[in-house]
């Protein structure tokens, strides 16, 4: 049974989203604030987490971010649940780490298609291990781990499946569509701007070795060795 963690102020909403939950057969668990989420995602280690925009005392924004730069939580998947749906509050979510971005009011159907695509993403799938060394950078599929001459990186799952997908297809131009396809699961309509920006943090993350993964204009982007 996996485990949701709900972090929204509007305690109504919660429980909604908590009952739909767990009749789709997860366990649920709810927070009303960023401090008590962030003990709850840290103490519970939960599958996946809900986390609102708009809280009290502590930003969803503050709390993706913290999240993401512990080794302990960075690879829980996080959907942003948000009345903000302007395209700059997308960009800083996933900026900050996040996963996927859901703006209210959203059905309960959507939400659960959400979920299961970011689960199924988090999920390891391919049963054969095996290490891929590009350059300086060194990935371990079966202990889904990354490392710069021999230093871990720590990169969310989406991230991971990202740099994966790059790597699989050496040399081969991936377009901005099909990674979000094979990527993400599903299309994210007329919002391509996912994939830079995801590539954005990833090239940070891998600091000089960002260089292997290249930008074809106007089409998408592959990575290649020196």
């Amino acid at each position: 049974m996996k485990t949701i963690l709900i972090i929204e102020d509007e305690r109504d909403l919660a429980e909604l989203v908590a009952f739909n939950l767990e009749k789709e057969g997860y366990r649920a668990m709810t927070a009303f604030d960023g401090a008590s989420g962030l003990e709850a995602a840290r103490s519970q280690l939960p599958d996946l987490i809900l986390l609102d925009l708009m809280l009290p005392g502590m930003m969803g924004m503050e709390v993706c971010k913290i999240l993401k730069k512990s080794e302990k939580t960075a690879a829980i998947p996080v959907i942003m649940l948000t009345a903000r749906g302007e395209e700059i509050d997308r960009v800083v979510g996933f900026e900050v780490g996040a996963d996927d971005y859901v703006v209210k009011p959203f059905s309960t159907r959507e939400l659960l298609l959400r979920i299961k695509a970011v689960l199924r993403r988090s999920l390891p799938d391919r049963p054969e291990g095996k290490i891929l060394q590009i350059g300086q950078v060194t990935i371990d599929t079966e202990r889904h781990q990354v490392g710069v001459d021999g230093e871990e990186v720590i990169l969310t799952t989406t991230e991971f499946k990202l740099l994966l997908n790059l790597a699989e297809r050496l040399g081969r131009v991936q377009s901005r569509d099909l990674l979000l396809k094979n990527v993400w699961g599903y299309n994210y309509v007329g919002d391509t701007r996912t994939v830079d920006t995801h590539i954005t943090r990833l090239r940070t993350k891998l600091g000089p070795a960002g260089d292997l993964i290249r930008t074809v204009r106007g089409f998408g982007y592959k990575m290649e060795e020196h």
